[in-house]
């Protein structure tokens, strides 16, 4: 993949109702990528810190939210800890939505991308 870096904002660059900010807080579920919209991935991290942030930070930017569809391809594992996350690293992101792009099958993505420590497992 080619790859451009600037210091510039993502709100100076794109239009706003073609940025999906990506956060595992968001109701709405990602059914597809539309290559006309700019995916916003790994904005903050906030797993344990401060919770609903990058949901907090896209609404107060009045930009569409997404989240992956964990909870509707995966269930939950049974573990020792009761551990269950939906909050990715950013490679980790990137590998599920590449994936997805080559084969348009949301199993196959989050399997490449969703470790099993996480807590969940495609179903059998």
């Amino acid at each position: 993949f080619q790859m451009d870096t600037t210091q510039e904002s993502y709100l100076d660059l794109f239009p706003l109702d073609a940025i999906v900010y990506l956060t595992p807080d968001s109701e709405n579920v990602l059914e597809d990528i539309d290559p006309k919209k700019v995916y916003v991935l790994g904005g903050l991290v906030d797993e344990s810190i401060h919770k609903k942030l990058t949901l907090q930070r896209a609404q107060e930017q009045s930009l569409q939210t997404a989240r992956l569809p964990i909870r509707k391809y995966m269930v939950k594992t049974v573990n020792t800890r009761n551990y269950h996350s939906e909050t990715l690293a950013i490679n980790q992101v990137f590998d599920v939505l590449s994936t997805y792009y080559e084969t348009r099958s949301w199993p196959t993505a989050l399997k490449a991308g969703v470790s099993a420590g996480k807590g969940y497992m495609l179903p059998d």
